[in-house]
């Protein structure tokens, strides 16, 4: 499938060239994973960072955040937190005799949600509406999300005690979840290098060496790019089987919904774009397929027990079903 570029993407590849430059100041390698939060980021979809504590997650996702000159709010839930502590509450106003809403600290831009694990149903199930529909409804009244809204969550998969495990539902609605793994030897050595020489107060406070690089209006104009991106019907049938197979497959117990083959489609259009391409390939799609199904799809029993994981059986469906050319 050949196609000509049609869509002027140097601006989107300059943005996201020094998007990169800067989180490289800080985050050594993690290439793989700063591709995918771009990705997400002009996908306009939320994303879950899974990886044992000290990895930074949750420093790559600040720092990502820094780069785009918008609003930004970390919450750290607890197993005591309540849905008000982060929606936001009716407060009695004497003065008026009238309740009003008093915004949480969802209201904002780009929203770090550090542990999200750590919470129990009732505050995780609080997220669902904003999460969907950029809204939340108190007391009748519905209250829009400015824009762009984005969740980054993270969550440790090791540690158990105090942990809720995350509803079918609720994960969904997240884009990717990304595995954020240990750096390799040299990558350390890169790390202790950089600890080493920085100052103090940038060790302290790295955030601030990042310079913001998108304003929310140029973030606007990329997406419409993105969208824009020519997506053959071979491609559409192709991420239609990957799906259908998850439902199919003998070895899954829940398979895919419909929102993931939405999913997989918007994300391989803006990765496409960060390629510097205004058309999806079949690669594409098989390099998202993993991050798009891996949160979405629950094994058989029988495979758990045997130690197969999700990422198994994704490759096991991709290797099935044939690449269309």
């Amino acid at each position: 499938m050949e196609f000509e570029s049609r869509i002027d993407l140097s601006d989107l590849q300059e943005a996201v060239a020094n998007i990169r430059a800067e989180i490289g100041k800080i985050i050594i390698g993690q290439q793989n994973t700063i591709d995918l939060l771009l990705t997400a980021i002009f996908a306009d979809g939320h994303v879950l960072l899974e990886g044992v504590p000290g990895v930074a997650k949750t420093l790559t996702a600040k720092l990502l955040a820094k780069t785009i000159s918008t609003d930004f709010s970390r919450i750290q839930f607890t197993p005591d937190m309540m849905p008000s502590d982060v929606l936001g509450t009716a407060i009695f106003n004497p003065k008026t005799a009238e309740f009003d809403f008093k915004k949480g600290p969802i209201f904002s831009n780009i929203i770090l949600i550090d542990e999200i694990n750590r919470s129990p149903a009732k505050t995780q199930a609080a997220l669902f509406e904003v999460m969907e529909e950029r809204q939340i409804t108190n007391s009748g009244t519905t209250y829009p999300m400015s824009f762009p809204f984005l969740v980054m969550a993270t969550q440790n998969p090791i540690e158990q005690e105090g942990t809720y495990r995350l509803p079918e539902a609720q994960l969904d609605r997240f884009l990717f979840k990304i595995i954020i793994n240990y750096p390799s030897y040299q990558e350390e050595v890169q790390i202790l290098q950089g600890n080493h020489t920085r100052s103090s107060a940038a060790s302290s406070n790295p955030v601030e060496l990042i310079n913001s690089i998108l304003t929310p209006a140029q973030l606007t104009a990329l997406r419409e790019k993105v969208r824009q991106s020519i997506v053959d019907i071979k491609i559409l049938e192709y991420i239609a089987k990957i799906i259908h197979e998850t439902r199919n497959s003998k070895f899954i117990y829940l398979g895919a919904s419909p929102r993931a083959s939405v999913a997989l489609l918007n994300a391989s259009k803006a990765l496409a774009a960060i390629r510097g391409r205004d058309f999806v390939t079949p690669e594409d799609v098989q390099e998202l397929t993993p991050a798009v199904l891996r949160h979405r799809i629950i094994l058989t029993p029988e495979k758990e027990m045997e130690g197969s994981t999700p990422e198994d059986i994704i490759a096991q469906i991709l290797q099935k079903i044939e690449v269309p050319r």
